[in-house]
């Protein structure tokens, strides 16, 4: 299990790391939103503990453009800003769970495992759709604005990333590690290739653009 920490305060970080690695979880620790950013962009995580006080920002409105862009992973806001008015608002806002400062590690950790337990016994999707798009998991058909069109099994692997991450930027490094299951080598396109491809198949018959690409960084599903 992958854990993002996003904590400015150093003690608070270190504490939180150890806690959760010597509980066997693999932590990474960033200390701003442009860092917690780069982050979920280069990596998938099974869940994020959130910080609100940042230096270059508030961990809300961070919160507020995952939710906005499709990110669902388990969200669980760790703040010394305890007020009512301040966990509903980080709640309403697509939190999954709020631990007020100072807190117990063991309810840390009892939280974060409430958390991907309820993730795991969730239903999965075997549909998904967007903009005119349906690409059918199961039958491992694509269909685009009702016609049936015809992929090769890494266009569709490749398809299936993007639609499971709609609006997010994907790196090239998560793209290779997720599809070709091995790290990305900066000496090859095969990756621009294949996302050419996509957009050849399926903005020939849609009629819009579905990629954008991220200069320097890798591609965005719109």
């Amino acid at each position: 299990m992958k854990i993002l920490v996003v904590e400015d305060e150093r003690k608070v970080g270190q504490f939180v790391v150890q806690a959760l690695t010597e509980q066997s979880y693999t932590v990474r620790k960033v200390g701003t939103m442009a860092a917690a950013h780069d982050a979920v962009a280069e990596s998938p995580y099974d869940a994020i503990v959130l910080d609100l006080g940042l230096p270059d920002g508030d961990g809300l409105q961070l919160l507020k453009e995952w939710r906005q862009n499709g990110f669902d992973e388990p969200v669980l806001i760790l703040s010394a800003r305890d007020s009512v008015t301040d966990r509903v608002e980080g709640l309403n806002l697509g939190a999954d769970d709020y631990l007020p400062k100072p807190f117990s590690v063991d309810e840390l950790l009892a939280r974060l495992r409430s958390l991907m337990r309820r993730r795991s016994g969730s239903v999965q999707v075997t549909v998904l759709e967007r903009h005119g798009l349906r690409l059918d998991l199961l039958a491992r058909e694509l269909k685009v604005n009702g016609e049936p069109v015809e992929l090769t099994n890494r266009e569709f692997a490749l398809l299936e990333l993007f639609m499971l991450n709609p609006g997010r930027a994907l790196t090239r490094t998560l793209i290779a590690e997720k599809v070709w299951e091995a790290p990305y080598d900066m000496e090859t396109n095969l990756i621009d290739v294949y996302v050419r491809r996509l957009r050849q198949k399926l903005e020939g018959i849609g009629g819009e653009n579905y990629f954008k690409t991220m200069r320097g960084t890798g591609y965005k599903l719109l």
